[in-house]
């Protein structure tokens, strides 16, 4: 199959599950207990007043008149307005996008670059010492809750050694002091950002090691890998220009999707953290009923991660000259 042809039909594919997932997404939160009205009344607001303005935000209508123009306003790029802020919610998303791709992606590269690297060692020494320090410690850190080490981290190095910040972004004296530079506004947010960016990394580094590892030792029982060390090669450069391109493959797959995955900002770590991102907006406007914000975030997560599935089966066949389409 020619790779243009591939593409297309995979377009199609996506625009299927895309709206199926636009479909199930509608009906979910308006299925779903409780009422957004009820969490904006004042308790001073009369009956006619909540109708008022249940009819302003559309509520009133039947299910399927609102579903034909959620669906309108998506195609059109109108999202809405969130019940709870007051503001479009292509606003809000683009405030808090910046700041989840900053920590998210991150972690994400520095976790692949730290995998990668451990399991190519890990594999080489198969059986020995280094190999069982290794995998022991990825099982763990990989297998570690998520929200128990990040308070773990938090009352170590920010509440007993008071090294970084317990939550947050930024600091108000450094964003609101009109001496300081960018510089001084960037290493605050770094220093905000250590504790998450650490929880992260340890959750996550330890995947791409045994993945790569797995793949490592798969590969260095190919044809090619002997043949390489009957012609005399060093070691190390079978293990980093022969076995470790190959072995890559599947390191990429899980990169790929884990960047996808990551415009959702992980709503734990950004939960625990305050960290002001999409995950936490998701987690906020779900718990208080926000439909449109709700929905765009979750549109939102389905679209990256439907383009990066299509990104990485492109991504393969470049790769590896073996796979055609």
């Amino acid at each position: 199959m020619e790779p243009r042809r591939f593409i297309f039909r995979r377009l199609i594919q996506i625009f299927v599950i895309f709206f199926v997932i636009l479909t199930v997404l509608f009906l979910l939160f308006r299925l779903a207990p409780g009422d957004p009205i009820s969490r904006m009344i004042d308790p001073d607001m009369t009956t006619e007043d909540a109708e008022r303005l249940r009819e302003q935000l559309g509520l009133d209508e039947p299910l399927w008149v609102q579903y034909v123009y959620y669906v309108r306003n998506f195609f059109t790029g109108e999202f809405g307005t969130s019940f709870h802020y007051g503001q479009p919610v292509v606003k809000i998303i683009w405030d808090r996008l910046p700041n989840t791709v900053l920590l998210f992606t991150s972690s994400i590269i520095l976790s692949a670059f730290v995998g990668v690297f451990l399991g190519k060692i890990a594999s080489w020494h198969k059986g020995g010492k280094i190999d069982s320090v290794l995998t022991i410690g990825a099982l763990v850190t990989h297998t570690v809750f998520l929200p128990w080490l990040a308070l773990i981290l938090i009352w170590v190095f920010a509440y007993k050694l008071a090294w970084f910040p317990i939550t947050g972004m930024v600091s108000e004296e450094v964003w609101l002091d009109p001496e300081a530079g960018i510089v001084a506004k960037a290493l605050d947010v770094f220093h905000h950002m250590a504790l998450p960016l650490c929880t992260l990394f340890l959750i996550h580094f330890g995947a791409y090691l045994l993945i790569m590892r797995s793949s490592m030792l798969e590969t260095l029982k190919e044809d090619y890998i002997l043949t390489a060390r009957a012609k005399g090669l060093e070691e190390r450069v079978i293990r980093n220009r022969h076995a470790a391109p190959n072995a890559a493959l599947p390191v990429v797959t899980s990169i790929g999707l884990s960047l996808a995955f990551s415009i959702n900002g992980g709503a734990l770590t950004e939960t625990v953290f305050t960290w002001p991102g999409i995950g936490r907006e998701l987690v906020f406007s779900v718990s208080h009923n926000d439909y449109p914000l709700a929905q765009a975030s979750f549109l939102l997560i389905a679209i990256v991660v439907l383009l990066s599935n299509l990104v990485v089966d492109v991504l393969y066949a470049y790769l590896d000259p073996r796979i055609r389409y």
